[in-house]
């Protein structure tokens, strides 16, 4: 009887990783979204494009949690995030999520290693063991034989790799990258183009990229296109 009844369970969906619901989002008088939704699944590298103004940014803010929506719901792993403040935010933000921004934003005075050890640290992970995955992540980039340097002494590729290291640093679930490759040559954005793909052959890691490169987008599993404030085509 038990083999019978199985047969008429219903099949279970696997939950998408990253969810978004009706996000809208206003800027005094501006409409920047307008009852925007959004989902992607483990291990996708998705590309969202559109004209300047489309709300490409502002979408990717709300569902990195690094801006609230006026209106909607941003699940994450199944934890709905819209509700959180404060330091929960702050800290399931350091554990959860990780950011590439168009400027890497390495903090100057310390060195690669160190500015990739940083969200580990902040996360109370113990210091031996964020040091050793840093050490790790910085030699799988190409960067071994730059632990000790200081982000003025590195070239603008390198110092997008340490950027992209340390938002690896605490294993997140997503990568959220902006306009990733808006400050590097093209052999540069080749390279880091071809960096997003390995880590999640290896990794199996999921980025969510906002760009304006048509090559990165055309590479990434899926496009999402944005006009004013809505989704377009997100096939």
């Amino acid at each position: 009887m038990q083999i019978g009844m199985r047969i008429f369970e219903p099949i279970q969906k696997a939950m998408a990783l990253l969810t978004g619901r009706n996000i809208s989002k206003r800027y005094g008088p501006i409409e920047v979204l307008k009852g925007v939704d959004f989902s992607m699944e483990k291990g996708e590298i998705v590309s969202i494009v559109g004209s300047s103004g489309a709300g490409k940014s502002t979408l990717l803010h709300i569902l990195g949690t690094l801006d609230k929506p006026d209106s909607g719901e941003v699940s994450l792993n199944g934890q709905q995030v819209t509700g959180l403040s404060g330091s929960a935010l702050s800290a399931f933000r350091n554990k959860h999520i990780g950011f590439v921004f168009q400027f890497h934003h390495l903090l100057p005075e310390f060195s690669a290693l160190e500015n990739v050890c940083i969200p580990g640290w902040i996360a109370n992970t113990k210091k031996s063991v964020v040091k050793g995955r840093a050490e790790e992540l910085l030699k799988l980039l190409g960067l071994g034989q730059r632990l000790e340097h200081k982000p003025s002494t590195m070239s603008g590729g390198e110092q997008q790799r340490v950027a992209v290291a340390r938002a690896l640093i605490n294993n997140p679930d997503i990568v959220f990258a902006d306009e990733p490759t808006g400050n590097l040559d093209s052999a540069n954005a080749k390279e880091l183009h071809q960096l997003f793909f390995d880590l999640r052959k290896q990794f199996n890691q999921t980025f969510l990229i906002v760009t304006h490169n048509e090559e990165l987008a055309h590479l990434s599993d899926r496009i999402v296109n944005m006009k004013d404030g809505k989704v377009v085509t997100s096939p």
